[in-house]
């Protein structure tokens, strides 16, 4: 994949040993391009406790030579971020991917979605989150498309369902409506494809299938964890998308496609995430559930695109100043 940057650049993606950390650095390191090399922290326990503001811990590990770049995400990734720009005397340009909680000054970057409102010189905001689903990958899964999404018949809808958080419960009629709902889009002639995410109860996938379990088996397909999950398949080769709205990533993803997104939200107070799903709203990629699929055209949203185009302009400016 041609990147941003020369492929020589040295790229460290440093999280803890959480996906959701792992994907948002990832996703902005393969847009930028270069070599990337991962690295997990695991402080210990006082050095754990005493994180984001705390030091990092001495007996952290950092490659050898020190990259050019370094991606961060997630509470204990801050002190190794910090200690990483120290050892490098400057030149090691850091990017911490979300609020870092303390010392924000301390970073060369820091990208936090709009609904945080955190802001400073050395803050970009963005309406969603980054990920690993570029505009190339999409491409790519809408040429060559995963024989069993393939052999699915036009048009197809997306069902992406997430789970209980601590904002959305998940009520009995929750679940009947999201069954409602699936076999509502197949009576409006739409091949229905579902995929669950790990915070989805096994229950919620089943009342689903059970919905569309007398259609014919090319015009439904339900991802029940066996073999490689089609997830970038189902949403780049579908003619409509509904997710629900416990879930900002899932919510992002769906945008990048372009195909019309569908918000179902589940009983509950979403709080700080009412501001990014209005947001997502107000720029038509997505819309809230009304009953029955809907299409509408809109611009992909490419928020990792974004980002990785800003890091490499402040990358390129400290390189310039600190060669």
């Amino acid at each position: 994949m041609v990147g941003l940057l020369p492929l020589d650049t040295r790229i460290l993606v440093v999280t803890p040993d959480k996906a959701g950390h792992e994907v948002i650095c990832r996703g902005v390191a393969q847009a930028l391009g270069g070599e990337i090399v991962s690295m997990q922290v695991q402080p210990r326990k006082l050095y754990a406790l005493m994180a984001p503001w705390g030091p990092s811990d001495p007996q952290t590990i950092f490659p050898d030579p020190l990259p050019d770049i370094a991606l961060g995400s997630g509470r204990t990734a801050a002190p190794a971020l910090r200690a990483l720009k120290e050892r490098s005397g400057g030149r090691t340009f850091t990017a911490f991917l979300h609020d870092p909680r303390a010392r924000r000054a301390a970073f060369d970057m820091i990208w936090a979605p709009s609904h945080d409102k955190l802001a400073g010189d050395n803050v970009i905001s963005t309406l969603s989150s980054p990920h690993t689903l570029s505009p190339s990958l999409i491409a790519q899964a809408r040429a060559n498309p995963d024989p069993r999404i393939a052999a699915l018949k036009t048009p197809r809808l997306a069902l992406l369902l997430g789970g209980p958080s601590s904002s959305f419960k998940y009520e009995a009629t929750d679940v009947d409506e999201l069954a409602l709902l699936a076999r509502t889009a197949s009576e409006q002639g739409y091949s229905v494809m579902v995929t669950p995410s790990r915070r989805t109860p096994a229950g919620l996938t089943r009342v689903v299938a059970d919905a569309i379990a007398d259609l014919p088996e090319d015009r439904r397909f339900i991802w029940t964890g066996e073999g490689r999950n089609p997830f970038l398949h189902m949403i780049a080769n579908a003619d409509a998308i509904v997710v629900t709205a416990d879930s900002v990533n899932m919510v992002g993803e769906a945008a990048a496609t372009g195909a019309s997104v569908h918000l179902f939200t589940p009983t509950g107070r979403p709080r700080k995430t009412k501001m990014f799903l209005d947001g997502m709203i107000a720029s038509g990629a997505v819309r809230p559930w009304s009953g029955r699929i809907e299409q509408w055209a809109y611009d992909p949203i490419d928020a990792t695109g974004q980002i990785a185009a800003e890091i490499a302009r402040r990358y390129q400016a400290l390189r310039a100043a600190v060669p």
